[in-house]
């Protein structure tokens, strides 16, 4: 997919003012609430007109201002995922999903229902009343029938933001089966650095209706490492756990991890925040934390007046941040070790 926008929009004191052209399969819109991301939205789906400028999809002029093109929002075939799933009440949730599809033209229907359906796993809901279900059902049944249209864009503007935790990243799943196997590719649009993470690649970064970079979500991350009250945030997909004296032990870069939150589950996915992971020159006498990881320093980075560290554990990768006089101290440099002591309640478990 490649995405060329150059549009100009005012709402009494806010204007968005956006050029970029961007390509990917999976590309993220980051930034804060009223930055302008849900009115990119908006408008590339044909929902509301700029006042004036261009948006051209993989070469196909939809808006020009100068020309006078304007396609409808119904040949744009340019989907949309709602923070909230907007289910039609009068219908069941088959209805639901046949709504799009019954509406797109015959030629652009390349989605068959039931392989949609088992790719969701909603075939038990499909004669329940939409009232019968829960959020996160809700939600599923909303991907589903934007899926049926046969979009070849894809827009999912914070779908996740009215569900809890452990509802968000079960949806993220079903995001990411449902746009990989029938090769939808996406704007993901969310002010959560880490669904960003998970969900994009290239992300736009948008600050008061202006894109402020245009990077990947890990550059992204490292970039705001210091600024952020949570740090740097690792993602560990760990599986196969086993029982070890109340915690659960998770086979991980050569080694083991010891973790408090573990889940019965044979896959899931935890957090583990860079300032979370305590460094020491040499190997203590004795110590609380449950994990001690011999690393090596794969690379540094700054970020504000932090000192990001690139830590090679094995197999294992992950990121560690101390103050620069830290840094100095333990003379931390690429290919020197170090230890990384890591309790074993740090780390949080998020699908």
């Amino acid at each position: 997919m490649e995405l060329h926008v150059s549009l100009q929009k005012s709402f009494g004191a806010f204007s968005l003012d956006v050029t970029f052209t961007v390509q990917g399969e999976r590309v993220g819109v980051f930034g804060p609430s009223g930055s302008g991301k849900s009115t990119l939205a908006s408008l590339l789906a044909g929902l509301q007109q700029p006042d004036n400028g261009v948006i051209r999809l993989d070469g196909e002029l939809i808006y020009d201002s100068q020309g006078a093109i304007n396609v409808p929002p119904e040949q744009r075939r340019i989907g949309i995922v709602f923070q909230r799933p907007y289910l039609f009440p009068h219908m069941s949730v088959k209805g639901n999903l046949l709504y799009g599809y019954k509406r797109s033209a015959p030629a652009n229907r390349r989605i068959d229902f039931d392989s949609l359906v088992a790719v969701l796993q909603i075939g038990h809901l499909l004669s329940r009343g939409v009232h019968n279900l829960s959020g996160g059902e809700k939600q599923r049944v909303a991907i589903g029938r934007t899926v049926l249209s046969s979009p070849r864009l894809l827009l999912m503007d914070e779908p996740l933001s009215a569900l809890d935790d452990t509802l968000k990243f079960q949806i993220i799943d079903y995001l990411k089966a449902a746009s990989e196997a029938f090769r939808i590719p996406y704007l993901f649009i969310s002010h959560s650095l880490l669904e960003m993470r998970i969900m994009a690649d290239r992300v736009l970064a948008v600050s008061a209706g202006r894109i402020e970079a245009q990077t990947t979500a890990e550059d992204l991350a490292r970039s705001r490492m210091g600024l952020s009250p949570v740090g740097y945030i690792n993602l560990l997909r760990l599986a196969h756990p086993r029982r070890v004296g109340g915690m659960s032990a998770y086979a991980w870069g050569g080694t083991e991890l010891l973790i408090s939150a573990g889940s019965d589950r044979p896959e899931a996915l935890f957090e583990l925040s860079s300032k979370d992971i305590i460094l020491i020159k040499q190997h203590p006498d004795a110590i609380s934390a449950r994990n001690l990881l011999d690393c090596a320093v794969s690379g540094t980075f700054r970020s504000g007046n932090k000192v990001g560290v690139d830590l090679a554990c094995g197999d294992g990768r992950l990121v560690a941040e101390v103050v620069q006089e830290a840094a100095r101290e333990l003379g931390i440099e690429k290919g020197s070790r170090l230890f990384a002591a890591i309790k074993a309640s740090a780390f949080r478990r998020l699908g």
